[in-house]
Order: structure tokens, then sequence, then C-alpha cells
């Protein structure tokens, strides 16, 4: 008992990694990061309508809960005591959408997430208000207007929800990302609950301008938001709060990173000009440029990376957002029925080595980075009477690996320098399939740490740094050795560079699939193409014969 006690002496910093699949509770060893338990809980996503994406922000909270009580229930097994826990990070989707009812403490509508198109109608309305001279959104918030970003969400819960309306009105309406919802709620909710942002979330909302780090009044009035019902804007790392129940009551949270951001810190990319590449729901490939915004000339978008306490200075990234990468595992489990897990998803492609020709561009939500094209929806195509379940596997599997390389190729020529490898992190990592595609797709080394959980690393070594709390040094001569997993090409770069080009037919072929937009974004015919991928997918079943599918 008590060698299993000393192993762990000394502080520990517990991380809440809220994602769009699922959440995790995770506590690290400051002194060493070493990872000691964690809880999982995966969180259900909701499609009312055609290309909508909602979630219950109830459910999230309450996961938030169960996924702490079991880490410390976990914990407690292994003989280390929870009082060890002297800090607690937030790490989170970015842009996802709650407005809340501050007096009751209950939200007025689901969650809007990242993904949801319902917005498209409202963008376009807004894009023509933007004078072709002076796009005022994009040089303050680093940002293309899109439905991406929460600003449109919240104009879209203004103008279309009557509980929004009223309770806005009668000055009871607060909003946040997911991170506001989380830290309000865990600290007190209608009892004093403290509602605050972070900078790096604050970033995504296109209502902050990125360069005096504030809310900003035009920002706000262009998009007609309300500035009284928008979070304080605090840094990444100090304490906003104390934990009001639970086992971790009176733990403060002292750290605040949207997912992104702390996979940054978590990968220690602290110097100008390193990156690092997130597969997870979606995909997010990052690049440190130091003090200074850089303006993608590319389709990249520029956001705030970190700042690492009140005193501290502002960092900035560029940025390369894929929306769809985990999804589309998901997608083929839940939607398609192909797989029974994710897990499964790397022994098919294993069982073919090829996609046989068959190319999956799944931009179910139009594509992000660099293309920016909500007229995007996803095929799959290349298929022959040979194709099976297996091919479209492996071919969704490529899908991730091409979209890296677009936005990869993107930031080599806004930075100037191409990357000499690339680090990675996230759920998909531990797909070795996966990361030797990556490999070979790029033509460069995929490096990976032994440790995969960098998201929520990150967000425990703000919480850990943080004055009041300090016990996480972030001097690079104390930061913990990691160690690397490294995937080398494997193939000629001539092939790469073929399988590439033939991706890049496929993606041309999925833009101008939605041509008709409706003025009323209730209605669901501005989605009308949406169901292109499984007409597609329908076609396919019949070519190949339902044996292929079933068995």
């Amino acid at each position: 008992m008590a060698a299993a006690k000393k192993a762990v002496l000394g502080p520990l910093v517990g991380a809440v990694d809220q994602g769009t699949s699922s959440t995790r509770f995770l506590v690290f060893n400051s002194k060493t990061a070493e990872l000691l338990s964690h809880h999982q809980v995966e969180i259900k996503q909701e499609f009312p309508r055609e290309g909508w994406v909602e979630q219950d922000p109830k459910e999230i909270l309450q996961s938030v809960y169960e996924c702490i009580e079991k880490t410390c229930e976990k914990l407690g097994q292994l003989n280390i005591d929870v009082s060890n826990i002297k800090a607690i990070g937030v790490s989170n989707q970015r842009e996802t959408t709650v407005v809340w009812d501050k007096l009751t403490g209950e939200p007025l509508y689901n969650a809007v997430v990242w993904l949801d198109l319902r917005t498209q109608p409202t963008v376009e309305s807004l894009s023509k208000r933007i004078p072709e001279n002076n796009n005022f959104v994009k040089s303050k918030t680093g940002l293309p207007l899109s439905t991406y970003f929460s600003a449109v969400k919240l104009r879209w819960l203004l103008d279309n929800v009557k509980k929004v309306q009223k309770a806005v009105e009668e000055n009871r309406a607060l909003f946040g990302t997911i991170d506001s919802w989380l830290i309000w709620s865990l600290t007190g909710g209608i009892n004093g609950g403290v509602h605050c942002t972070d900078v790096t979330n604050a970033s995504r909302t296109m209502l902050f301008n990125i360069h005096s780090l504030e809310w900003d009044k035009e920002l706000c009035e262009f998009f007609g938001i309300p500035m009284e019902i928008l979070p304080s804007v605090r840094s990444s790392s100090e304490i906003y709060g104390l934990m009001k129940a639970g086992a971790l009551e009176g733990v403060p949270i002292s750290g605040c990173l949207g997912d992104q951001s702390a996979a940054l810190v978590g990968q220690m990319c602290f110097q100008d000009g390193q990156a690092k590449n997130t597969y997870g729901t979606g995909c997010f490939l990052l690049c440190n440029t130091g003090h200074k915004c850089v303006f993608s000339e590319h389709g990249l978008l520029t956001t705030v990376a970190y700042k690492l306490g009140r005193d501290k200075p502002v960092y900035y990234a560029l940025e390369g957002s894929v929306a769809i990468a985990g999804a589309v595992i998901r997608w083929l489990r839940d939607n398609l029925g192909i797989i029974q897990s994710s897990e499964e998803i790397e022994k098919l492609a294993k069982e073919v080595g090829t996609s046989y020709g068959c190319y999956f561009v799944p931009a179910f939500s139009g594509l992000y980075a660099p293309y920016w094209e909500p007229s995007a929806r996803g095929i799959i195509c290349g298929l022959t009477q040979f194709t099976n379940k297996c091919h479209i596997a492996f071919a969704a599997l490529e899908a991730v690996c091409f979209q890296t390389r677009e936005i990869l190729d993107a930031m080599n020529r806004d930075c100037g320098i191409p990357l000499s490898h690339l680090q990675v992190d996230g759920g998909m990592t531990s797909n070795k399939i996966l990361m030797q595609l990556q490999a070979d797709i790029l033509y460069i080394p995929v490096v990976k740490p032994s440790m995969p959980e960098t998201t929520a690393l990150g967000a425990a070594m703000a919480a850990g740094a943080a004055e009041g709390v300090g016990v996480w040094s972030l001097e690079p001569e104390d930061l913990s050795a990691v160690t690397m997993e490294r995937f080398e090409p494997q193939i000629n770069a001539e092939e790469s560079e073929i399988r590439y080009s033939t991706w890049k037919k496929a993606v041309m072929k999925s833009i101008g699939w939605v041509t008709t937009q409706s003025p009323d974004s209730g209605d669901p015919s501005i989605f009308c193409s949406l169901p292109l991928g499984f007409f597609i997918v329908s076609s396919m079943v019949m070519l190949i014969g339902a044996r292929y599918i079933s068995g």
C-alpha cells in the first residue's frame, strides 16, 4: 500500500475534456505528466433536420459530474487520495453555442453544435453587408464568415427561439460556448456561478477582437448580439472559481482552453513554427505563430493559441480546420452499420490494404479549410463491382489523411518553411493503419506521443501552472520528456502524388451539390442535397451485392 501511495506522491491535476463525441475526466501527476486514471462517457448527437446538429447541455453537464465521480472512485481503488488534486482544467469542443436562464439554470434551447449548417442563409444575408474592400469581420477576428462560428448560431437562436428572445428582453439570458456553460454550472450556477470564458474560446465566436482581446462593439452590432449576455473574457490559466459540489468540492478551476489550443499546449508547441494535428470528430492542424497574428492567403484561420496567465503575453496560431475526421467512422457505424464499433475500421482496412480506386469525400457539413465551400456534400466515387465494405473503410481512413495533406500544404505555403515532420494526437491516432497512411500521403514522418491524451494534458498544465496553484512548471527545463512513436513514409513520392491528385479530382466533384437556398432557415429544403451520400451508398449496395455489406 505504501509503495502505491509513494509512486504518486505530489500534487495531482484533473482535466475535463468535453468533446463533440464524448466527455472525459483525467487526472495527471503534475511532476511527471503521468496519466493516473480517467473515465469517459459518450455524448448523444441529435439531428432534428438535415444539416442540424444539436446536443443537450444538461446531458453534457451530467456527463462531466459522472466522469469526475467515476475517476475519483478509480483513484480510490488505486489507493490514491483525491485530496491531492489541487486544480482542474477545462478543455472543450469550440464554437458550440448554449444560451441559458441565469435565474433557473435551465438551457433555453439545445446546444447548437459547431458542425451545424442551419445558419447558411444567415451567413449569406450577412455577407452581403460586408464591404468588399473592408472585410472588418475577418480583419478583427481572423475568421471567414461561416456557419462554423458561434455568432451566427447565436443570431439564429435570437431570431427563431421565443424562449431565448423573452429571456434576453427580461435580462435573464446568458450565452456561452461549452466551457462557459460548464464553468458557470460547476462554480455554483444560479448560486453565484462564474460566467466567463478564455481568450481561445472567445476567439472562435466571431464577436471577439483578437488584437485588443476584447468583445468588439462593432462586431456585436453587426451580428445584432446584446453584449450584456456575453461572458467575461479571462486568460487560459488563472483561478476562475471553486468547484461547488461532488467529490472535488472546493478545488479551484484554474485552466480553460478550447480543445485545439489545449492540444497545442499538451504537445508543448511553445515555439514559433511548432505545429500539431489533432484527430478527433474533426481534424485540426495548428501552428504556433508567436506573438504576431499571421493572416493566411490559403484558406487557413488566424486564431488565439493561448494566454497562460493574466499578465502573460498572448500567442497566436494559424489553423487548418477539417469538419469530418473521426465523425466519418461514427457515420459508418451508426448510419450504415458497416462496423459495430469504431475500432473495427482498422481491421476492415487491413483486410484489403487499399481502397482499390474508391475515394470518399466526407463533406457532410460542406468543406472547411482550405476551401470554405458550403455547397459541397459527401460523395463516394470510383466504385466498381469489386468494391466492398473493406475498400470503403480504407477510403474513409484515406479521406482523413488527404484532408490533412490539403491543410498542411496550405500551412507550408503560408509559413514558407515546410514542416519536416508532423506531431499528432487525438483518439484516432491509436489506429496504426491511419498513422502509416498519413506518413505515406504527406511523405514526411508522423510522430505520435506514447500518451495520446494531449488535449486533456494541455488543460491540466494550464490549471496547474495558474497563479495561486503553482504545482506545474511550464519552464522548458522542467517539462517532462515525452516518448514518441514514429511512422516513416513507406511508398515512393510519385505514388503519393498520384493518389493525392485523384483525391483532388473527387473533391471537385463534391462541390456545388447544394444550389438552391431557401430564405427560411427553418426550411429543410435548403439541405435538399445532403442525402446524396445515401443515394450513392444505396447505388453502391445494389452494385456490390448484399453479401459484401453483411459478410
